[in-house]
């Protein structure tokens, strides 16, 4: 197993999180209705013929994000829950990651 030392993992914990960002801004751009062509790739729709509770969640989350809140409650009505409780989940987390962040380099300075 590799060991990274603290700086390094901190470094590598912000380009997560810069690339989560840049994914979020790249959806932003793209067309409401980007997603809704094409075949399905969920396995309970393609082994057995059933939408799961997944199903068209990709799809309800773009609409969401492009303010089509119709749309969007057609797709995946647990769309409406899941793109706010992600984001708040994102920020806390990188919230909790930035303040240890800090401690330690605190602690670092200290010594």
């Amino acid at each position: 197993m590799l060991k990274l030392n603290p700086k390094t993992k901190r470094r590598l914990g912000y380009l997560m999180y810069a690339g989560i960002l840049i994914i979020g801004i790249v959806l932003l751009f793209l067309p409401a209705d980007f997603f809704d062509e094409g075949d399905s790739l969920c396995l309970s729709v393609v082994l057995f013929n059933t939408e799961c509770y997944g199903c068209g969640m990709t799809r309800g989350v773009q609409h969401l994000l492009h303010f089509n809140f119709a749309t969007a409650w057609e797709y995946n009505k647990l769309s409406i829950i899941v793109l706010p409780l992600m984001t708040y989940l994102i920020i806390t987390s990188f919230w909790k990651f930035h303040k240890e962040g800090q401690q330690t380099d605190s602690e670092d300075v200290e010594k």
